[in-house]
């Protein structure tokens, strides 16, 4: 009689069993895979969304990323421009190209203490000369050196003695009026492929500048990040700069490129490493016990209440200075 081998000799639950057995782990591993509903049960921590012409709607929990990538200056040269502001002195060397294609080379954000009365005309001039020098090492030349002094600096008295020093060091100053500095920065800001959909705001120390293109470039002022100084409000600033906002139209109101002191502080808290451009979070997401960023927040809340956009961009290069030495290059 034939042997029968030790798989038949087993009775049926038993076999059953070890059937079951591979087929119950499978189908845990498959559940516990998201096989069964086609997704995965794995999560990150930050979300990275590429925003194009048009962007969705994400929630505030998200790190939202601007990936334009700027052509670069070929065969370019080095410019440098002072920037004397409502707050201090800031300057940028600039390396550009005959189609005004640009690339920062260096930035600098100083501090001027004869807003608070602590300096001397020796001690403005020395700080100026610091600012000149530097740029001479970087491969600036005299020629292409520049001052602009901006609408708000133009409105504290003690700029004055700013403007006599560096005429006496032989150097042409520039004045700029509020509408001009908010067409110059769109001008170094606003991408050429985004001038249908876009508009450009700056917040300054003592103004802001709202603008944008429909046929011409139209640019608009409204009180700055330091309106209480003037004894100003909150709710009508709020006011105020709602209602010139709502001026852009409808076309232009989906991606807003955003300059400034208070935006370059909101745009520190979320910055991941060196990018160029970083997507701000909601106004009301900020929280801050500095008076100017507060005020700055309301503003930026305004702009944010009158056109409903959804992507605030702010650009780690752009100042509307650098939209000067663009303007020169004829």
């Amino acid at each position: 009689m034939e042997e029968k081998s030790t798989w038949a000799r087993l009775r049926w639950p038993i076999k059953a069993i070890i059937i079951a057995i591979p087929l119950l782990a499978l189908g845990y591993w498959a559940f516990e895979s998201g096989k069964f509903d086609g997704q995965s049960t794995s999560t990150s921590d930050t979300t990275a969304i590429n925003i194009s012409s048009n962007p969705s709607k994400q929630s505030t929990d998200d790190k939202r990323t601007f990936n334009y990538q700027p052509e670069k200056p070929v065969n370019g040269e080095y410019k440098g421009v002072i920037e004397v502001g409502a707050s201090g002195f800031n300057s940028f060397v600039v390396n550009i190209d005959k189609q005004n294609h640009w690339e920062i080379i260096s930035k600098d954000f100083g501090k001027s203490f004869v807003y608070e009365g602590l300096a001397s005309t020796e001690d403005i001039r020395k700080g100026l000369k610091d600012y000149i020098g530097t740029m001479f090492d970087k491969g600036v030349k005299s020629k292409n050196i520049h001052f602009v002094i901006s609408s708000g600096a133009q409105k504290e008295p003690k700029t004055a003695v700013i403007v006599s020093e560096l005429k006496k060091m032989g150097f042409v100053v520039n004045l700029v009026t509020a509408e001009q500095e908010g067409k110059l920065a769109l001008k170094c800001v606003l991408p050429p492929s985004y001038q249908d959909n876009s508009f450009v705001v700056d917040i300054g120390s003592g103004n802001t500048k709202i603008s944008w293109v429909a046929g011409e470039t139209k640019s608009l002022e409204a009180p700055g990040a330091k309106y209480y100084e003037k004894n100003l409000k909150d709710e009508d600033v709020y006011t105020e700069v709602k209602t010139l906002t709502a001026k852009i139209p409808a076309a232009n109101r989906e991606i807003c490129f955003i300059i400034g002191g208070v935006p370059f502080e909101l745009a520190q808290q979320t910055r991941t490493g060196e990018e160029r451009f970083t997507v701000l979070n909601n106004p009301e997401t900020y929280n801050t016990d500095k008076v100017k960023i507060k005020s700055g927040v309301n503003i930026y809340k305004a702009i944010k209440d009158a056109t409903n956009c959804d992507t605030f961009v702010f650009d780690w290069d752009a100042n509307f200075t650098i939209g000067f030495l663009l303007s020169l290059n004829k």
